[in-house]
């Protein structure tokens, strides 16, 4: 079978590598389409410290299922999955948060993943809908909004304002808008944001022309929103979600800063913060997200810059590395 193999960093070659061999309780499936994410272009560039060469990456998948044993799954289904593992020993697992298993091997990243024409996966990391392949490409990408979203406990009463409108962050804009709450999309690019605004934010915030701190407040009568969703990365943004949420307000860390981070610490006790990082998703999240596809509230096709084909990845690779705000989501077509 093809697959794109990354050798090393900045390496990307389309080789023939061995099909997968059976495994008890599995399915073997015909990968259709791979999205791409911010942790590929880091292991691409060389800075994602859990990734090891060399790779296949790819973890956002739509397939079609060849074999799998399982009546839910029979040959022909089309699917998308949950692309962790977990130990079912350490402590998160014991609690029932899978998605932060301390032993959790991501495809792509600690193991092999999609960008090949054939995978095979646990039948119980499977999810079946009634959704186009683009549409069950996106559903794994969005659930770490969702998880983030649900972290956060947003309720219809509250206002959230999420900090980037990149793949992450306007999943994290669908869920706060599927659950009913007022959603304050914040980036510096005019498309990411009105492309949040289909997604269901209620309002815009462009801090390359308008002022964070007053902008919010206007926007809150004066309380500063309910839960903050951090969706960037920044040291500037982790900070001001602290500074700037509601007292006994929520604020949630989706991704991590690459630098230490320096706080006014006393605004975690004064404003009595709920501090929460968020990682993965669990199946409740991925069926959320199916339901919110399913009713067509998500700009589909606004939120994906490119599709091509397997043979193109390294020249797209190489393009995203060159300039990333280019792009949101990028797709390969793999079969």
């Amino acid at each position: 079978m093809k697959a794109l193999v990354m050798p090393g960093p900045e390496q990307l070659a389309v080789e023939e590598r061995p099909e997968p061999g059976a495994a008890e309780g599995s399915a073997l499936l015909k990968v259709r389409l791979v999205g791409l994410c911010g942790s590929d272009l880091n292991s691409y560039r060389g800075r994602n410290p859990l990734v090891s060469y060399p790779r296949i990456l790819g973890h956002e998948i739509a397939a079609t299922v060849v074999e799998s044993g399982s009546a839910e799954f029979p040959a022909g289904t089309e699917v998308t999955m949950s692309p962790y593992s977990n130990c079912g020993r350490c402590p998160a697992c014991l609690r029932g948060r899978p998605n932060a298993c301390q032993r959790n091997e991501t495809l792509g990243v600690q193991r092999d993943g999609a960008l090949a024409e054939l995978l095979r996966m646990p039948v119980e990391k499977l999810f079946k809908a009634k959704l186009t392949l683009r549409e069950l490409c996106l559903v794994e990408p969005l659930t770490v909004g969702f998880h983030a979203v649900a972290r956060g406990r947003v309720q219809k009463t509250d206002t959230v304002a999420v900090f980037g409108c990149g793949g992450v962050g306007l999943g994290a804009i669908a869920a706060s808008a599927f659950r009913g709450a007022t959603t304050i999309a914040i980036d510096l690019d005019d498309q990411k944001l009105e492309t949040a605004r289909r997604a269901g934010a209620a309002h815009t915030l462009h801090t390359g022309r308008q002022q964070l701190h007053e902008t919010l407040l206007e926007l809150t009568d004066g309380r500063g929103p309910d839960v903050m969703i951090e969706a960037i990365g920044l040291p500037s943004t982790f900070r001001a979600a602290v500074e700037e949420v509601a007292f006994t307000g929520r604020v949630v860390y989706i991704g991590y800063a690459k630098e230490p981070v320096a706080y006014e610490t006393k605004l975690f006790v004064q404003k009595e913060l709920d501090v929460l990082g968020s990682r993965n998703a669990l199946a409740e999240d991925f069926r959320e997200v199916i339901r919110m596809l399913e009713q067509k509230r998500f700009p589909v096709e606004e939120a994906i810059s490119v599709t091509a084909p397997l043979d193109a990845a390294p020249e797209i690779f190489a393009a995203w590395s060159a300039e990333p705000a280019r792009f949101t989501k990028i797709m390969i077509e793999v079969g």
